[in-house]
């Protein structure tokens, strides 16, 4: 797909807009990077004393701080991408008039700028793993290339919403405010194994929600000490395909229009 080959094709121009939005992002700022890391971090003590401790949802995960962080590094970067992407092409409006590239790159510099806070977050996590699942030590390698599935899993999704909010700019808006009950019903700080007489719904949860299979994939590979499970694999797989298939398809419909609505 030459939407994608144009990563490699453009790949210095690409580097250009990664620069670009990593230095916007952090710019004026003593911490850098570190303060996308201190957001699960934060958000990890909160959930783990509110949910863990209080209410005691955590009380049968074993490892239950590493359990909540991997599900947490993966929703925040998904929920984030999907934020900044679908403002990328917009804040970059004057770019894309005066210039013809392609437009693709920008969602994708969006992405990859998140994807740094991501692959520090696997790499810390897969530390703590092998501190505190030694069983898991044999088996905790896979989450890199499930981690890297979540990505293009991501990046498909996030280039799909860039093109729409050029088109529809609600989007934006239907995005931010479906992305805090999304979060609730994804079995990030709950386990499944707690929910008790709504095997219909514990269904649509598992399998209904996009997001959530990925995420159990590469949190097993990290947490459980085991295999993840085939499905969520092969789910992870599928959806990260059809994410690029669709978000490529999306864009070739949409390109000639993106400069002229902008």
């Amino acid at each position: 797909m030459t939407v994608y080959a144009d990563l490699l094709r453009y790949r210095e121009l690409f580097g250009n807009l990664f620069r670009r939005d990593f230095q916007a992002k952090y710019k004026g700022s003593a911490l850098g990077v570190l303060w996308s890391l201190l957001n699960p971090l934060v958000l990890l003590v909160v959930y783990f004393v509110v949910f863990g401790l209080l209410l005691g949802r955590g009380s049968n995960v074993p490892n239950y701080p590493l359990y909540l962080l991997a599900g947490l590094s993966c929703w925040t970067f998904f929920s984030v991408s999907l934020q900044t992407a679908a403002r990328s092409m917009i804040d970059s409006g004057e770019l894309i008039k005066k210039v013809r590239f392609p437009r693709q790159l920008v969602a994708m510099s969006s992405v990859a700028t998140q994807a740094v806070t991501f692959s520090i977050m696997v790499a810390i996590l897969l530390v703590l793993s092998l501190i505190f699942v030694p069983a898991g030590r044999a088996t905790v390698w896979l989450a890199i290339p499930l981690a890297v599935a979540l990505l293009a899993f991501v990046a498909g999704v996030a280039l799909i919403v860039a093109c729409l909010n050029v088109l529809f700019r609600d989007i934006e808006h239907v995005i931010a405010a479906a992305l805090l009950p999304w979060f609730f019903l994804t079995p990030i700080i709950w386990p499944l194994s707690q929910v008790e007489h709504h095997h219909k719904l514990l269904e649509v949860l598992r399998w209904g929600n996009p997001i959530a299979p990925p995420i159990f994939a590469v949190r097993a590979a990290l947490w459980s000490g085991g295999l993840p499970r085939l499905a969520d694999v092969v789910y992870l797989v599928v959806a990260a395909v059809l994410a690029l298939v669709i978000g490529a398809w999306v864009f070739a419909r949409v390109d000639d229009r993106i400069a002229v609505e902008l």
